[in-house]
């Protein structure tokens, strides 16, 4: 089985890009002899399991954000020309790496013009096709109406639609019809679950300098979607270490706010690439994970490796994240906006050892169950053989 996948950003850098690597390596790893995957992606670095057609294209865009690509616009700001011209860049990419690879199916990254690539594919080559949605491009899609009937013609002919969480599922099924639920398939991201919990993180501390015990930690894109002014307010309240690893357009205004607030507990790192290894190093020192998103969050990858390395998480109830936490349990759901709230409850699990730690041993133990890698696998590898 021969799986060539097309895919619009680096490899490193935002949460569907992690799911891809990881994708492929588990493919590799349980059908050694029965599959063989090719990566088209602006993507230079490489993987020792799969190889990548490294692409160029002549423009590069983000759907909210990349820390990969901080210089690139949004593709809805993109001008008509432009979106033509790198359509018809992973077009030619596309049917020359069909030449070379001989693919038996073709799996599609996102809801932009990619779909609409695979459908000419497959109109002239008779190549099948699979779309994944991640859900932030479902958000460019509805401000963004300029490819809305290309996908959607292509989601018609696509042979199976998957969305990385229920509440994917139902927002694809809204705004392309209830007529696609019968190949819209949820499969939800795998997590690693191969964590040391033995090393040593000590470097941390000593490096940043940190005062406090506890450290409360958010990972990723500093967009306003991620409402991370809301743990920087939160901080005022909280007697811990408060570590920001990301960056992005909202940065300038955080530590705008860390500077108002006149805060000396609040850590803004930067970018760390999990190319570099040091993100799990965060994990394993954090105590509690905060996600204060203001948007209805499709998932959250980086949610659940907090929760693998038994990390109770703090998240807004909104969007696909409620089917992973259960308030009290693993985590808490606390309303958006709310700073007051992130406070309390950040509060209540650092002042609180053994329900600290309770919760961290239910947050591991929901990952391990839900998400693991083996299921996902095999999910895909019936998916690819069925499509062909």
């Amino acid at each position: 089985m021969r799986v060539l996948y097309l895919y619009l950003f680096p490899l490193w850098g935002n949460g569907s890009g992690a799911w891809l690597r990881r994708l492929t390596l588990r493919m590799k790893e349980m059908y050694p002899d029965d599959y063989e995957g090719y990566i088209l992606a602006p993507e230079t670095r490489k993987l020792p399991h799969i190889k990548i057609r490294a692409l160029k294209p002549p423009h590069y865009g983000v759907f909210v954000g990349n820390p990969e690509l901080p210089n690139a616009k949004k593709f809805s700001k993109w001008s008509n020309l432009e979106h033509l011209e790198v359509y018809q860049y992973y077009l030619t990419q596309t049917a020359k790496a069909v030449k070379k690879f001989k693919p038996d199916v073709i799996h599609v990254f996102h809801t932009a013009w990619l779909p609409a690539v695979a459908r000419i594919i497959q109109n002239i080559y008779k190549i099948p096709y699979v779309i994944t949605t991640h859900g932030s491009d479902l958000y460019y899609l509805e401000e963004d109406k300029r490819w809305f009937s290309s996908v959607k013609e292509s989601s018609k002919i696509a042979k199976y639609i998957t969305a990385n969480s229920t509440f994917t599922r139902e927002w694809y099924l809204r705004i392309f019809g209830k007529e696609l639920s019968d190949k819209l398939r949820t499969v939800p991201s795998g997590i690693g679950n191969q964590i040391d919990f033995t090393r040593d993180v000590s470097w941390i501390d000593k490096k940043y300098n940190f005062k406090y015990e506890k450290m409360v930690l958010f990972t990723g894109r500093l967009i306003r979607h991620k409402g991370v002014d809301y743990l920087i307010k939160a901080a005022q309240k909280i007697k811990a270490e408060i570590v920001i690893l990301g960056d992005g357009p909202e940065r300038p205004y955080l530590e705008s706010l860390i500077l108002k607030y006149k805060l000396t507990n609040v850590h803004m790192l930067g970018y760390f690439s999990q190319r570099l290894g040091k993100i799990d190093d965060f994990y394993l020192r954090s105590d509690v994970y905060v996600a204060p998103s203001v948007w209805d969050e499709p998932l959250g990858l980086v949610i659940l490796e907090a929760m693998v390395h038994k990390t109770p998480v703090i998240v807004t109830r909104k969007g696909g994240v409620t089917s992973i936490v259960r308030d009290g349990f693993n985590g808490f759901l606390v309303p958006a906006k709310n700073a007051s709230v992130i406070a309390k409850q950040v509060n209540s699990l650092i002042e609180n050892d053994a329900k600290r730690e309770k919760m961290g041993e239910n947050a591991y133990s929901t990952v391990i169950k839900k998400f693991n890698w083996e299921k996902v696998t095999t999910k895909f590898f019936n998916i690819y053989k069925k499509s062909i």
